[in-house]
């Protein structure tokens, strides 16, 4: 099924005034003695994980690693099926960690990888998405730090796709089936 871009509907200068707002709260709330491993999820969350972490200050003992997890494939719906192509480096037991996601809509795949990391004992774990797309949630997830809330309707750029095309787009605009 062929794809054409439609509307911005966040700007560049919308997301970086965002995350620079987010990693304002996160920093606000970290232990500043423990400090935090930021997790992104591959391959939709690098650009903003790194945005993020880039505006956490230079005082908070900030580790990256990533996780790949697919729910999507190459079809602008779910499947419902969790898949995880690349695990964890490090140990987070113990640890401060966030998981930094570029959306959330079913909440399903979020749900399926916090429960999978819960069991790895850290010391607290919190969410961090720059969309949201409420309005479908089909399993509850706590997210404590959100970007965006949006209507459902597919996007992509920031590192959201529509089966591999448009992540590098520096806005977000809709995707339109035609």
């Amino acid at each position: 099924m062929p794809y054409k871009l439609g509307e911005v509907i966040l700007s560049r200068e919308v997301i970086a005034q965002r995350v620079k707002e987010l990693a304002g709260e996160i920093a606000r709330d970290a232990d500043k003695d423990k400090g935090l491993v930021v997790v992104g999820i591959l391959t939709g969350a690098a650009f903003f994980l790194t945005d993020l972490v880039r505006e956490l200050p230079e005082y908070l003992d900030v580790r990256v690693d990533f996780m790949s997890v697919a729910s999507y494939g190459d079809s602008t719906k779910t499947s419902g099926v969790v898949r995880i192509f690349h695990d964890l480096k490090s140990s987070i037991e113990g640890k401060n960690v966030i998981v930094v996601e570029d959306i959330v809509d079913s909440g399903l795949t979020l749900s399926h990888l916090l429960g999978l990391l819960e069991n790895r004992n850290p010391a607290s774990l919190k969410v961090c998405v720059l969309l949201d797309k409420y309005e479908r949630r089909q399993t509850e997830v706590k997210v404590d730090y959100c970007g965006f809330r949006i209507e459902d309707k597919f996007v992509v750029g920031y590192g959201l796709d529509c089966a591999g095309m448009w992540r590098h787009l520096k806005d977000i605009k809709y995707v339109i089936e035609e």
